[in-house]
């Protein structure tokens, strides 16, 4: 039988089942068996990760190749403006390499945004304020770096959507499990 879970990944969660250091994993919150994450999500960052035990869905999910697009909702210190953001929209190039344009804007504080825990640290004389990001690729802390690169480090980083799913419905540390259609 197949399984798609989305799972809304807590802040200080491994993307993993197990830790040798004993920290925080996916087994912590699922109970489902022969799943596994399609993709990872930072122990730092927040929102959804798919779980499967389809490995032809993981390997379109995670291969560059497919192009799978991703939507991060991303707090970052300062108030980036559109030629801030222009950058990321052409491609920027990091350490490993030019990366593909993104679609960014700003955008509001996300409605129903639950609190993290511990809070983001806040400096009184440095603003903070939010963008949507979205990537086709997946580069190893890619949104972080790409946001620090333009001179906008990251507070707090939220992945939204994933291809036609998003953690719309889906509680912190909570999942559900969807039919493939």
């Amino acid at each position: 039988m197949q399984h798609i879970l989305l799972f809304n990944k807590p802040f200080d969660v491994l993307s993993q089942f197990s830790d040798p250091q004993g920290r925080t994993t996916l087994a912590d919150y699922i109970s489902v068996p022969d799943v596994y994450a399609a993709g990872r999500l930072d122990r730092d960052s927040e929102g959804l990760l798919v779980l499967t035990n389809d490995n032809t869905l993981k390997n379109k999910l995670t291969d560059p190749e497919h192009k799978v697009s991703k939507t991060y909702w991303v707090q970052v210190e300062g108030r980036p403006n559109d030629h801030d953001l222009n950058p990321l929209r052409v491609g920027i190039t990091l350490k490993d390499g030019l990366t593909r344009p993104a679609r960014v804007s700003t955008m509001p504080e996300p409605e129903n945004l639950w609190p993290r825990t511990p809070p983001i640290r806040v400096r009184a004389h440095i603003k903070d304020s939010w963008i949507s990001l979205t990537i086709s690729e997946g580069k190893n802390r890619q949104v972080r770096r790409m946001c620090a690169a333009i001179g906008f480090p990251v507070l707090r980083l939220i992945r939204y959507r994933v291809g036609s799913w998003t953690i719309d419905g889906i509680e912190p540390g909570q999942y559900a499990e969807i039919e493939n259609k």
